[in-house]
């Protein structure tokens, strides 16, 4: 009888785990994806990909980064976040051919990334480099310095191709947050992004806002590791860099017009 009473209530445990976790992905499914425009906006116009766009001609994106790139947990590869933005570029862009290449791996960071640029981004010859960082290098006391100076080191060499540079922050999970480094390493993406006059899409910001002004519990948009993101963060992810990546390359367009109309505003003012 006591064996039948623990099989109940080992039965019992089993099913309000399930439902705990078939309610918390419901309840990330029926989320709205959302990110303030301050924080998803990019500062500086995407020219390369804008010419492109404007022409109709095929696009390629090298997705370079680390884990939360390969989409470690994620439940397939098609949830990566990649993968959903190739998926939301297609869907915006329906008569441009756009390729987006994984080119994550598990654990590395930008020194073990950069060994690697020949064959995994510059022999690609890209359009535009989304380059994820810094995560790994937080969670192993990686001297801030040595970061900036690699991450340095390889927008330079990705700048040489003529490709535009999208920089993402480290993900704002409770692994993450714990280093006391973290929000050290997300400003030094940040102004090193300025410095260099590249993009920075600020992953750590939005979900932070997403856990902080959304009031959303971390396992609707974090795996149960506690590090990566789950399908609803990646598709979020894609999706807001998507729109993202879209306004900065329409205005990279808008202002290649303008400047010519300008000059012939100024030379018609000047004529006597």
């Amino acid at each position: 009888m006591l064996t039948d009473d623990r099989r109940r209530a080992g039965l019992a445990i089993a099913l309000v785990a399930a439902f705990s976790l078939c309610h918390a992905r419901a309840y990330a499914a029926d989320r709205n994806c959302d990110g303030p425009s301050d924080l998803t906006r990019l500062e500086r116009p995407l020219v390369h990909v804008g010419e492109k766009l404007a022409a109709r001609e095929p696009i390629k994106i090298v997705a370079l980064g680390s884990s939360s790139t390969a989409g470690a947990g994620a439940s397939s590869p098609a949830a990566s976040y990649p993968s959903r933005l190739a998926l939301e570029l297609g869907k915006l862009y329906p008569d441009v051919p756009i390729t987006v290449l994984n080119r994550g791996i598990n654990g590395q960071d930008a020194a073990e990334m950069i060994a690697r640029f020949k064959q995994d981004v510059i022999d690609e010859r890209p359009d535009l480099v989304i380059w994820q960082i810094g995560t790994n290098a937080a969670l192993r006391d990686v001297p801030i310095e040595d970061v900036g100076r690699l991450v340095r080191e390889g927008i330079a060499e990705i700048k040489k191709t003529g490709a535009d540079v999208l920089l993402v922050d480290p993900q704002f999970v409770p692994k993450v947050i714990a280093k006391p480094e973290a929000e050290g390493m997300v400003r030094l993406i940040a102004t090193t992004a300025t410095s260099t006059k590249v993009n920075v899409f600020r992953r750590f910001a939005i979900m932070r806002h997403w856990r902080e002004r959304e009031g959303m519990n971390f396992d609707t948009f974090t795996s149960s590791d506690g590090l990566h993101m789950n399908d609803w963060g990646y598709g979020c992810w894609a999706k807001l860099l998507c729109t993202a990546i879209s306004d900065a390359a329409t205005r990279a367009v808008t202002s290649a017009h303008a400047a010519p109309a300008a000059v012939r505003i100024n030379n018609k003012s000047a004529t006597p």
